[in-house]
């Protein structure tokens, strides 16, 4: 009877333990590693558009970036500082790579054409950038 006791109790004391040890990896982000969108941007076909045309797509662009941010889809968003065919980047947080196409399409420097991209699936921890939901602006 004792020994019934001793024994319900590691077992009791066991599975406690364990569901303890779970609960704090699932709060460790390195145990979370999920997938995310990166996007490559590269020169469009369309670049012929006189300067104040170029500048209005431009400011569509980064407003455009910005939405984006605020509503939590792009954690990551640059040019690159090199003149060539790679533009900038963007890292998105979707579910689906669709989502990240049709958010691409609302970008005025890719529907006129002077941006194209390729889009990779990209995996990291959720940290830093990467919290999950939209940014806490202050």
């Amino acid at each position: 009877s004792s020994d019934l006791i001793i024994c319900t109790a590691l077992f009791l004391f066991a599975i406690i333990s364990s569901a303890f040890s779970q609960q704090d990896q699932n709060k460790d982000p390195l145990m979370q590693i999920r997938q995310y969108w990166f996007v490559l941007l590269t020169k469009g076909p369309n670049r012929s558009q006189d300067s104040a045309t170029a500048a209005k797509i431009q400011n569509g662009h980064l407003a455009n970036i910005m939405r984006l941010y605020k509503e939590g889809k792009i954690k990551v968003a640059g040019p690159f500082g090199e003149e060539g065919d790679w533009q900038g980047i963007f890292i998105f947080d979707c579910e689906k790579k669709e989502e990240v196409e049709q958010l691409l399409k609302t970008d005025p420097a890719i529907s006129a054409g002077r941006l194209n991209f390729e889009i990779h699936s990209w995996w990291t921890a959720p940290m830093g950038s990467f919290v999950p939901g939209k940014p806490k602006i202050d």
